[in-house]
């Protein structure tokens, strides 16, 4: 299991030490519950607050589920995502999987995720319901793209997409609760 980094902020700039087994995403949020904030609000969207409890669950699923898709270490996944728990979700739960999240600008151009999911050879795209208009004619010409993950609002189906589909809601109910961070540094 990676540590957790430390700071000491009595010197100017802090002395930061980052231990050699060591995971962001794991230490973001374990170091929020292990401080008692397990139902304090980490992330406020448009449906409310979600906790840090919360969104530590939300991350192992989805961690899981993009293990599940064989998606492996040091893989990457571009995440065209609007500003709702699925983004935090996503990127923590990419990075505790040690996958790289490749955050994308949501105001892009076809030609602009073109050029990005080709360059970093993602292998999924997790993607917002509203901006799959704008990636669709991309899927077929994309050898690398394995799986498109798309991101709606709660209780609406995702739109079909040309390309092996799933929906992100019903891949973190398929997920587990638990998932042990990979280390991240070596």
């Amino acid at each position: 299991m990676p540590g957790l980094s430390t700071a000491d902020h009595r010197a100017s700039p802090p002395r930061v030490e980052i231990p050699r087994q060591y995971n962001a995403a794991h230490d973001l949020i374990e170091r929020n519950l292990r401080a008692g904030r397990a139902a304090k609000a980490a992330f406020v969207d448009d449906a409310g607050a979600h906790t840090y409890g919360e969104l530590a669950e939300r991350v192992n699923r989805c961690a899981n589920a993009l293990v599940d898709l064989g998606i492996e270490r040091e893989q990457r996944v571009l995440l065209c995502l609007l500003d709702t728990i699925d983004f935090p979700t996503a990127f923590l739960g990419a990075i505790k999987a040690g996958i790289v999240p490749v955050a994308a600008n949501t105001l892009l151009t076809t030609t602009d995720y073109d050029y990005m999911l080709r360059d970093s050879r993602a292998r999924a795209l997790i993607v917002s319901a509203q901006l799959l208009p704008t990636l669709a004619p991309l899927f077929l010409r994309l050898p690398d793209l394995k799986h498109v993950i798309v991101s709606a609002a709660p209780g609406a189906d995702a739109p079909a997409a040309p390309r092996a589909q799933f929906s992100f809601a019903k891949l973190l109910a398929k997920g587990g609760t638990s998932f042990d961070a990979a280390p991240t540094c070596c």
